[in-house]
């Protein structure tokens, strides 16, 4: 097979930085205070990724590349810590599902009676669905949001109509 062919020797100056989970158009960046802590902590480790490469093999173009990638993350990151809106959670209604709320909901009607489901409401760089932390923005959290104990309300999940009522409300530090 001819050279010509092979990937890595094909020039390649386009360089592409993976994208932050987005934020909608207008949309602000609410953190809780551990959503800001992560940012902070990513924050580091870019700076200190960075300054590693910077003292490595000036000719590499694997480092010249890497390093590429690593400043252009953080200064995505860095521009969502400036557009950050800290929500601290002791400062929401503690009867009304707000962001930061740890909220447990039932269903009530739907493809699983009886299922009761205990999420936290957070910002989109602290989402995580495997630690039960949903986005704001997440279909089932703006449903949620502005809810009281006892209230309900009616979303599509998984191509079913679900009506979900507010079981319990609570803001933690975590």
């Amino acid at each position: 097979m001819s050279r010509a062919f092979v990937k890595e020797d094909a020039p390649d100056g386009v360089v592409y930085i993976p994208p932050r989970a987005p934020l909608p158009a207008g949309a602000v960046n609410f953190v809780t205070p551990r959503g800001l802590r992560l940012l902070q902590e990513e924050k580091s480790d870019f700076e200190a990724q960075r300054e590693k490469l910077k003292k490595g093999d000036k000719e590499s173009h694997d480092r010249t590349r890497a390093l590429t990638i690593v400043r252009g993350q953080l200064k995505d990151l860095e521009a969502r810590i400036i557009g950050a809106k800290l929500v601290n959670p002791a400062t929401q209604p503690k009867d009304e599902v707000r962001f930061g709320a740890r909220v447990a909901v039932k269903t009530v009607k739907g493809r699983s009676p009886g299922l009761e489901r205990t999420f936290k409401i957070v910002g989109v760089d602290e989402a995580d669905i495997s630690t039960l932390r949903v986005g704001y923005i997440a279909p089932i959290a703006r449903a949620l949001i502005g809810l009281h104990l006892e209230e309900s309300t009616t979303l599509m999940m998984g191509g079913s109509e679900e009506t979900l009522e507010v079981i319990k409300i609570e803001y933690l530090d975590d």
